[in-house]
C-alpha cells in the first residue's frame, strides 16, 4: 500500500446514511454535494477520506496545477502559471500522464476568497500583456472531493463561490476587466456542529443532501467501533488488508453505478410522486424536486437497476428534503425528515 494508511471505508461501523449519500454523490456529481450535520466524533472526516480512498483511479497531465485530462482545456493551459507544462501544450507536444487516486482537498475555516477561488497576476498581464492565473483550492479540487470542516464558521461569501462553483462546474475569476475561468468540478462535502451555528436556508437550499448524525447508542456497536480503531492503529497494513476484498467490491459496485446511472430511467407517475412529496413538505422553489430525481436515479444504479422505484424516491427524500423544510415552532433542529413519508 503506498504513503499513510487510510481507514477502510467498509470498515466504518453503523452511518450507513451518511455513507450512502456520499456514495450517491460520487455516482451522481450532478446532486451538488452533501452537508453532514452532527456532533464531533462521529466518523465524518474518516468516512470522507476512505471514501476517496477505493475511488477508481484516475488520469491527469502530470505536474497540472488544474487536475486537467489530457487533451483537456486548451485555453486553460496558455494561462498557466506553470511555464513548463504549457509551453509544452503550446508546443503541440503530448502531455505526460499519470494515474494517480481520487484527492481530498480541504479549505481551512480561515480561508479567504482568494485562496479559494486563486488569483490573476495582474503586474504579469500588464507588462507583458497577456494573463496569468495562480490557480487555488478550486482547481486542486477538480475531479476531486472538496472537503470543507465546520462550514457554517465559513464567511457566507465564501461558502456562495463554494456552491455557484459546485454547480456550474467552472471556477472564473475577474480582476480589474481580466477574466480567466477554469473547470471545477468536484463532489463538495460540508460537515458541520449545528450547536457552533447554522448556515442560512438559502446556504442550506444549495446543498443537494443533507444528512444529520450522532453517535452510536448501541453498547455492542460501540465496542466494535473501539476493537476496529485500535486493531487498525496497531497494524494499519494488517487491517486494510482484512478489508482490501469488501473494499474493492464497494469500487466495483460504485463503478458499475457511475456507467449505469446515465440509462436509468423514471417513469411519468414517479415524477409527480416527487412532486406530491415536495409540495406536501412545503419548500419552496423546484430544485428540491429535481435534486430528489437524481438521488432517486443515482439510488437505482447503486442497487442494479434501470427504472426508479418508489422506495428510491422513499430514501431520497430523506436526504434530499429535510434542510431545505421550514421548521416548526417546537421542532428540534435537523429533525424535520421525520415529517417525511417514507425512510432508510
Amino acid at each position: 500500500m503506498e504513503g499513510r494508511a487510510v481507514y477502510p471505508f467498509s470498515a466504518i461501523v453503523g452511518q450507513e446514511k451518511m455513507k450512502l449519500a456520499l456514495i450517491l454523490n460520487i455516482i451522481d456529481p450532478r446532486i451538488s454535494g452533501v452537508l453532514i450535520r452532527g456532533e464531533k466524533g462521529t466518523a465524518k472526516s474518516t468516512a470522507v477520506r476512505a471514501l476517496a480512498d477505493i475511488l477508481p483511479v484516475i488520469e491527469v497531465v502530470n505536474g497540472c496545477p488544474f487536475q486537467l485530462l489530457p487533451g483537456d482545456g486548451p485555453g486553460v493551459c496558455r494561462h498557466c502559471a506553470n511555464r513548463e507544462c504549457s509551453e509544452r501544450v503550446a508546443a503541440g507536444k503530448p502531455p505526460e500522464v499519470i494515474r494517480r487516486k481520487v484527492r481530498v482537498v480541504g479549505l481551512p475555516v480561515g480561508a479567504t476568497e482568494d485562496r479559494v477561488v486563486g488569483t490573476m497576476d495582474l503586474e504579469h498581464a500588464l507588462k507583458k500583456g497577456e494573463k496569468r492565473f495562480e490557480p487555488g483550492i478550486l482547481a486542486a479540487a477538480h475531479r476531486g472531493i472538496l472537503y470543507v470542516d465546520e462550514i457554517n464558521l465559513l464567511d457566507d461569501h465564501v461558502v456562495d463561490v463554494l456552491l455557484d462553483s459546485a454547480a456550474m462546474g467552472v471556477n472564473t475569476v475577474e480582476r480589474e476587466g481580466v477574466s480567466f475561468s477554469h473547470p471545477a468540478r468536484f463532489t463538495l462535502v460540508g460537515t458541520m456542529n449545528p450547536e457552533e451555528g447554522e448556515l442560512r436556508p438559502q446556504l442550506l437550499d444549495r446543498f443537494g443532501l443533507c444528512v444529520g448524525i450522532e453517535g452510536i447508542r448501541s453498547s455492542s456497536e460501540r465496542v466494535e467501533v473501539m476493537e476496529r480503531r485500535i486493531a487498525f492503529e496497531d497494524d494499519p497494513e494488517g487491517f486494510c488488508l482484512k478489508w482490501e476484498e469488501e473494499s474493492r467490491r464497494t469500487t466495483d459496485r460504485i463503478g458499475q453505478a457511475v456507467s449505469l446511472c446515465p440509462r436509468v430511467k423514471a417513469a411519468r407517475e414517479r415524477l409527480f410522486s416527487i412532486a406530491n412529496r415536495c409540495v406536501e413538505a412545503g419548500v419552496d422553489g423546484h430544485r428540491a424536486d429535481v435534486i430528489t430525481l437524481k438521488t432517486a436515479r443515482a439510488l437505482a444504479a447503486w442497487n442494479g437497476r434501470s427504472e426508479v422505484t418508489e422506495e428510491d424516491i422513499d430514501i431520497a427524500a430523506q436526504l434530499a428534503l429535510p434542510h431545505r423544510m421550514r421548521r416548526l415552532p417546537f421542532e428540534e433542529i435537523g429533525k424535520p425528515e421525520k415529517r417525511i413519508r417514507g425512510g432508510l
